[in-house]
């Protein structure tokens, strides 16, 4: 029987630990630990961004739930799992020493935040939180501003971005293959898994290190974009980002389907 490649890339790696093969990272299902992580936000540089989301859940959208939020701080190179599925509302509302909550961070339009396909995050946080979203970033349309005209019918996915964009070192590669593949196996209902785990406690070792894997690499994507774009063009990001997360929170916002992976139709000619 032929012996599946992420389980000959995994037993060659099993002398790294969790910790080399993620970075660091930590997870917050404490209103204690919440309030040290706003803390720390305070006085952050805001170019380069300083923070990085991405979230995790089981059918991520209004439909669906908020598990995991991913916070990568740049400056700390740590990625925060905050555990929505635990804190609910007060991973929102709690209070750090400086008088700010998650909540005020998420919807300052001076705090640059960076996501990949900001929509059904937006869709997720504003339905089941209320949290409307300001001064986003969104790598996906970063990506697509750097193509050349006449080619940015269609979107990329954030596994083809790092794929083909991220300037990783071979090893550094395959410990990300490693992990996203581990993590699709537990969760894709395609590989016989379920977006449930994400809601399971305490975290699979798996989810941790997918969770963290994507989050930790998206400052290395903004870098690679944000040198190949004219102030113009990531103007167009920019307010483009906006439009998303009105649209993601209208009555007939859909976060699925085909529709998701087209680009917006005027950049096309621009």
């Amino acid at each position: 029987m032929e012996v599946p490649a992420v389980e000959v890339i995994s037993s060659s790696l099993e002398g790294l630990s969790a910790e080399s093969s993620t970075g660091s990272n930590e997870v917050v299902n404490t209103t204690a630990a919440l309030a040290k992580v706003l803390e720390s936000l305070d006085g952050l540089p805001t170019s380069p961004p300083s923070l990085y989301i991405d979230l995790e859940g089981e059918y991520l959208s209004r439909h669906g739930n908020v598990s995991i939020l991913q916070l990568h701080v740049l400056p700390s190179n740590q990625t925060h799992l905050i555990d929505i599925k635990v804190l609910g509302r007060d991973a929102f509302t709690t209070i750090g020493t400086h008088g700010r909550t998650l909540k005020a961070v998420l919807e300052s339009e001076h705090i640059p935040k960076v996501f990949f396909d900001v929509r059904n995050d937006s869709d997720a946080l504003y339905s089941h939180f209320g949290i409307k979203l300001a001064g986003v970033q969104d790598l996906q349309l970063m990506q697509l501003a750097t193509r050349e005209r006449g080619r940015r019918s269609y979107l990329y996915g954030l596994g083809k971005c790092i794929e083909q964009d991220c300037p990783l070192t071979v090893g550094e590669k395959i410990l990300w293959k490693v992990a996203k593949e581990k993590g699709v196996r537990l969760f894709a209902p395609e590989h016989g898994g379920s977006y449930q785990v994400f809601n399971e406690r305490p975290l699979k070792k798996e989810i941790i290190q997918y969770c963290v894997q994507d989050a930790k690499y998206l400052p290395l994507l903004w870098e690679y974009y944000s040198k190949r774009l004219t102030s113009a063009w990531m103007a167009r990001v920019c307010e483009e980002a906006k439009n998303r997360v009105a649209e993601s929170q209208t009555k007939d916002f859909n976060g699925k389907g085909g529709h998701m992976a087209l680009a917006p139709a005027v950049w096309q000619w621009i």
